[in-house]
């Protein structure tokens, strides 16, 4: 018998779920999955984000989640178009292509595409 690994869900800090609901969904077009007092997540194209209520913002200013895409210049026109203001995603000396965003609360997501 072989155990599969089927995902990986990072679960990243939140100062605020409000706030961090209202950035995701406004910026990045997450959807609410589930909003408990203690605990929130928060879902795109099969892809889901959770999140825990953290009171120390050092905790989320040091930590970062790696998202594979297929076209990380679509991510940046549609999170462009959506209001967030970013730098051009980067082609990376390991082989990716990546498009980095930090949260209201200092999360960095890394959405990286293999390169060519």
């Amino acid at each position: 018998m072989n155990a599969l690994i089927q995902a990986t869900v990072p679960v990243l800090a939140s100062l605020d779920f409000a706030e961090t609901q209202a950035f995701y969904t406004r910026f990045l077009g997450f959807h609410t999955l589930l909003q408990a007092p203690d605990y929130l997540i928060l879902a795109r194209d099969g892809a889901e984000l959770h999140f825990w209520r953290c009171p120390e913002r050092r905790l989320a200013e040091n930590t970062s989640c790696y998202v594979r895409t297929g076209d990380c210049q679509a991510l940046h026109a549609e999170f462009s178009a959506r209001g967030l203001s970013l730098a051009a995603p980067t082609d990376r000396p390991w082989g990716m292509k990546e498009l980095y965003v930090t949260d209201l609360h200092g999360n960095l997501l890394k959405f990286g595409e293999q390169l060519p």
